[in-house]
């Protein structure tokens, strides 16, 4: 039985979209879920940066533990494979020695909250972000640190979620922000495969 998949980034919502969003059969939202309200309430999935600054700030205080988003998921995924990011340590403290926390992994934290609430977890594979790495060479990219999130778990989805029959949305993608993210290039990427009938945008 075909699915319809809502990937729903951070970014601007166009209005008009929560029923659409809502009524898919799987929608997956990031870290703080900005999205929520103009974005839909339904979520399934919360995709979490699970290393440096972002995953500190959701796993400190309490507070994204109990946002609505978080207390509806059934599942998370945690975008950075620990091993990957160790082993990417050395090199950035010398090429952006001010992201000398970017790779303090916090997935611990993320299983332990998953495991005690009856949760689902899941670390998408280091294996995700190479094949990325390759694609969006393709496009000539200015020298970037990783792709962003948003980015990562489209083509997760594309190439292991999804399958045959099944419709991926995305909402929520304005390809911009941080400037380590190579977004121009991402943008291009997503192009890409809309043109190919792998993706439709909202």
């Amino acid at each position: 039985m075909s699915r319809r998949i809502a990937i729903v980034g951070n970014g601007p919502v166009p209005d008009g979209l929560a029923g659409a969003i809502d009524a898919a059969d799987l929608v997956i939202r990031f870290n703080d879920c900005r999205s929520l309200g103009r974005g839909g309430v339904r979520t399934d999935i919360v995709a979490v940066c699970n290393t440096g600054r972002p995953a500190l700030a959701m796993l400190g205080g309490g507070h994204w533990k109990a946002s609505a988003a978080a207390r509806q998921a059934r599942e998370f995924w945690c975008v950075r494979a620990s091993q990957m990011f160790a082993a990417m340590r050395p090199a950035l403290a010398v090429s952006h020695p001010d992201l000398d926390d970017f790779c303090d992994d916090y997935t611990l934290g993320f299983e332990t909250f998953a495991h005690a609430t009856g949760r689902r977890i899941d670390v998408i594979p280091s294996a995700v972000h190479h094949a990325l790495d390759a694609a969006l060479a393709v496009f000539d990219p200015p020298s970037y640190v990783v792709p962003s999130s948003g980015l990562i778990v489209i083509a997760h989805v594309l190439d292991t979620v999804a399958k045959a029959g099944d419709r991926v949305s995305i909402a929520g993608f304005g390809h911009e922000g941080w400037q380590w993210h190579p977004f121009v290039a991402e943008r291009r990427w997503v192009d890409a495969q809309i043109a190919a009938d792998r993706l439709e945008r909202l």
